[in-house]
């Protein structure tokens, strides 16, 4: 494995609290090692709920004014493709891939020569098993072990992790930092233990034993599903990925997945480690469900802020563009494509508009004198234009 630098840590030692499961020796000689057996969720004792819930009220509020905004959207689909591209690439520079939002949506448009395909892979795949997940969910199949093993299949396809078993739970130890088992921050669960591991979250996601609200449940099930780490490669994209599919499948408390959680968990990465770790170290499940609510009253504001100002600079747009007169009627079909994917070349528009490539090119280079889209490749043929100052909004945390 190769741990990110907030992964890297010293050897892990026994816990003081064996609230979250407890820690056993393993191994012999000069490879012993602490290995975590995790207990099933909830948590025993019970999660301290009362002194949780105003925070937990002032999440869901947040989450409610969120999904009110998108609600009155005219299209919300226009800012759906940006913003689960922004997570999906957010979740991949969380475990130290390089990639960009710019070069996920140029790959998506064109396959660029110069782009590693490795680092395009990763938010690309984070992006289609977030689709399939939610599909399914949709379609009437329920949140359980074998949608997330269709969901790893795919998040690994091609990428990091992609040659290990994809789509099935592990038959071999993996670990948390370090080069080894005996050298790791953390050490997971023996395989032989993760079938019932991972059928015990399956029955917590399902309010059995008991019923617990949406946030807690996500909350509870990322760091449960992170402590069991049940893949070989590819969890902790995964694990995030379980986040959206709670708060937009099963819980429905968002219409759309417009909350790009990842944004603070990248921002507060050391700390998002170390309150997953003192989990398993100290049962703090208190302390790590705060962090997490935290998180969400924090991205749900700042998302129904970008929100806002998208809509101004949008309009802003198309008031330059009504000026334009008659040429304004295709330049502003052309902006709308622009408005939803950023990105976007010549053919490709023209098919979307039903319209000829001669017509499409010209309401392209109206666009561009009005300083609204900025063309990328500097070709004379089959050019490639971005929305500049969309994109300079939604890149706000990814590039930092």
């Amino acid at each position: 494995m190769s741990p990110t630098k907030a992964q890297q840590g010293s050897r892990t030692s026994p816990g003081v609290s064996t609230r979250a499961g407890a820690f056993r020796r393993a191994g012999t000689g000069d490879e012993s090692y602490w290995i975590f057996h995790p207990k099933p969720l909830p948590p025993a004792p019970p999660l301290a709920t009362a002194e949780l819930q105003e925070l937990a009220d002032h999440a869901n509020q947040a989450l409610g004014r969120l999904d009110g905004i998108t609600l009155l959207l005219p299209n919300p689909d226009q800012f759906l493709y940006s913003y689960i591209r922004k997570e999906a690439v957010l979740s991949a520079q969380i475990e130290g891939t390089q990639s960009s939002l710019s070069e996920l949506l140029a790959y998506e448009h064109e396959d660029v020569p110069g782009i590693p395909r490795i680092e395009v892979a990763e938010p690309l795949n984070y992006v289609r098993a977030l689709y399939h997940g939610l599909d399914r969910i949709d379609g009437g199949f329920p949140l359980s072990n074998r949608l997330l093993c269709e969901i790893h299949a795919i998040v690994v396809a091609g990428a990091r992790g992609g040659d290990q078993t994809p789509g099935e739970f592990r038959t071999s130890q993996n670990w948390i930092g370090g080069t080894r088992p005996g050298n790791a921050r953390y050490v997971p669960p023996p395989p032989n233990e993760v079938g019932q591991a991972m059928g015990d979250l399956e029955l917590f996601l399902h309010d059995r034993p008991v019923a617990t609200p949406i946030l807690f449940k996500a909350a509870l099930a990322h760091s449960q599903f992170e402590t069991v780490h049940p893949f070989l490669d590819g969890n902790g994209r995964l694990g995030r990925l379980l986040v959206s599919l709670l708060l937009c499948g099963e819980g429905n408390v968002l219409s759309k997945p417009l909350l790009y959680l990842s944004l603070y968990l990248k921002q507060h990465r050391d700390e998002y480690y170390e309150r997953l770790q003192r989990v398993r170290t100290h049962g703090e499940w208190e302390e790590w469900v705060r962090f997490f609510l935290d998180g969400v009253i924090e991205v749900a504001a700042s998302t129904a802020h970008t929100t806002g100002r998208l809509l101004a600079l949008i309009e802003r747009d198309r008031q330059k563009i009504q000026a334009l007169g008659r040429a304004g009627v295709s330049a502003g079909r052309l902006h709308d494509i622009a408005t939803r994917e950023i990105v976007f070349r010549i053919p490709e528009a023209a098919r979307t508009l039903e319209s000829n490539e001669v017509t499409v090119g010209n309401a392209a280079r109206n666009l561009e004198r009005l300083g609204i889209v900025r063309e990328t490749t500097g070709r004379s043929r089959n050019k490639r234009y971005v929305y500049a100052d969309y994109l300079a909004v939604i890149e706000e945390g990814v590039t930092t």
